[in-house]
């Protein structure tokens, strides 16, 4: 099902979404080799690329991905290119199909995390990627309640992906596949009905006085080949705002790390920021301390907003 929605030649299941992103690095790289990925990346993905791999000797140069000069330097002698569209926490809409054509000229392959966009509103292969990974404990699975991960690619590449799959104790169980596939089932309407919502709420708070930036891609013009977009976005409050006292004041939004389902969640990035697992992108990459990450479920709009207005009022107040 997933190899049909992104229009690849085969697709293959995974324990988890840091199982499919570990296997296409164990499977294309060796030691010696260079992989470019751009800033602001999956922060599990990070310490993957940051301890695993530099520890096996192998080049990790990270980059802007809106930079393509500074890419197109950096994918000299590389083997693999790394990316998100768009990325963690700033939600920056890649051109994907231009990264991928240079990624292409210098000989490296092309991966993707295409968890956001869902092969609903972006379809990678179509743009030139080689490899797109989804981590389907998110939209595909869309209930929280499976953790999975899928790759999708040509029949060639997919078969050399397999074997790491088996050697490292990846595989999908048959429950999880089939809960994957009963959220498959619905996938398109969750993530429209979300997006439509999110990008509401997006416009809203860019309103907002207390409210010092908005990043969601659908608030400007979308690159080529991503025709839509979904649920997760975060902002950034302006500093006369509490906000321990605006995550207090919430009450359909909990606080919460994934997103995907049908329930609203707020990630304030302090929790991430202050999190002892080491290296943490959200630093490294300088995340401001006063981002919120936000996911829109399938709550009404107007409900949310109003828990959402009614916080800020709250968080506002106290710091007058």
């Amino acid at each position: 099902m997933v190899a049909k929605l992104e229009e690849a030649e085969d697709a293959l299941g995974f324990a988890s979404g840091m199982a499919a992103i570990s296997a296409v690095a164990l499977t294309l790289l060796e030691p010696g080799d260079k992989l470019v990925c751009v800033k602001n990346c999956y922060p599990d993905a990070y310490r993957l690329f940051e301890v695993i791999l530099k520890r096996f000797k192998i080049n990790v140069v990270y980059v802007d991905g809106l930079d393509l000069p500074a890419i197109n330097e950096a994918l000299y002698g590389a083997k693999l290119f790394y990316t998100e569209s768009p990325t963690s926490w700033t939600m920056e809409a890649l051109e994907v199909g231009a990264l991928a054509k240079l990624a292409h000229k210098h000989g490296a392959f092309v991966a993707i995390d295409n968890s956001w966009a869902s092969p609903i509103f972006q379809k990678p292969i179509k743009l030139g990627v080689d490899i797109v990974i989804h981590t389907a404990s998110k939209y595909l699975g869309g209930h929280s309640d499976v953790i999975a991960g899928v790759i999708a690619s040509s029949k060639t590449m997919i078969d050399k992906i397999r074997d790491s799959r088996l050697y490292v104790g990846g595989k999908l169980s048959p429950f999880d596949a089939w809960l994957l596939i009963r959220g498959l089932r619905t996938l398109p309407i969750r993530v429209k009905a979300v997006g439509e919502s999110a990008l509401e709420l997006a416009r809203r708070l860019s309103k907002n006085p207390m409210v010092e930036k908005v990043c969601h891609p659908g608030l400007e013009k979308l690159p080529d080949g991503l025709i839509g977009t979904t649920g997760l976005f975060s902002f950034v409050f302006k500093e006369n705002v509490n906000i321990q006292i605006f995550i207090d004041a919430l009450k359909i939004f909990k606080i919460g790390v994934s997103w995907g389902g049908h329930e609203s969640l707020i990630l304030p990035a302090s929790i991430v920021l202050q999190q002892a697992a080491q290296p943490n992108s959200a630093t490294d990459f300088g995340v401001s301390p006063r981002s919120v990450r936000i996911y829109i479920g399938l709550e009404g709009t107007e409900n949310l907003w109003q828990d959402l207005s009614e916080a800020i009022n709250s968080a506002s107040e106290y710091r007058r």
